[in-house]
């Protein structure tokens, strides 16, 4: 659980796209406000959904080779194989002109509840729903197992923390960063996903195959 849960967190806070999101809330009109309100809304859609699973299953998984288990690998196959074909469609698009959403232009007048809906509607919902299924298949004992769950949610937003306690703490510093990464960002979003993608989805996949014909 700790390595799936690990490499999905991973993935989460270096989707590009939330992440650009973020750099524009935060470098609008009282961006920390609405930059604290997107983490605190991103952390709570992973905390219900992580939450959910845990009262589903009341900590305990599956039995192996039972219908339940044997769904739960199903379905992380499954996820693994939208992300692969996601880089691969990704990888097709690579270069042409993105349109840049309309919400984009009005960040300014954005509210706290607005960035904090915006964190939600941003979440990437494929690696999230792989994280669920993994937290499904986790036997939950001892406070250190719940702790590890804790962790999941915080390395998931760990790249959005960062820049919130720069821009807090070191306004400068930090808006000097938020340039360059958005430059960066700007010129290989299409190659972070597509590998990101991949090694999430072939990891899935192939450890998903390999436990259902063991």
């Amino acid at each position: 659980m700790v390595l799936d849960l690990l490499l999905i967190g991973l993935g989460i806070t270096l989707e590009p796209f939330p992440l650009i999101a973020y750099l524009l809330i935060l470098g609008s009109e009282k961006g920390t406000r609405k930059g604290l309100a997107f983490i605190l809304g991103w952390l709570a859609c992973l905390v219900v959904v992580i939450g959910g699973v845990v009262l589903l299953t009341g900590g305990k998984p599956p039995a192996p080779a039972t219908a339940p288990s044997t769904a739960v690998l199903a379905i992380k196959l499954a996820l693994g194989v939208v992300l692969i074909f996601y880089a691969v469609r990704q990888e097709r698009r690579r270069g042409r002109p993105r349109k840049t959403p309309a919400w984009m232009d009005r960040l300014d007048g954005f509210s706290a509840w607005s960035a904090a809906g915006l964190a939600a509607f941003l979440q990437p919902w494929t690696l999230v729903a792989a994280g669920a299924a993994t937290v499904s298949q986790a036997k939950l004992s001892n406070v250190a197992e719940y702790l590890i769950l804790l962790l999941f949610c915080l390395l998931a937003t760990s790249s959005f923390l960062y820049l919130e306690l720069s821009a807090a703490f070191r306004p400068v510093a930090a808006d000097a960063l938020m340039k360059k990464l958005r430059n960066w960002l700007d010129t290989h979003q299409d190659q972070v996903i597509i590998v990101i993608s991949l090694l999430l989805g072939f990891w899935l996949a192939g450890k998903s195959i390999y436990l259902l014909v063991t």
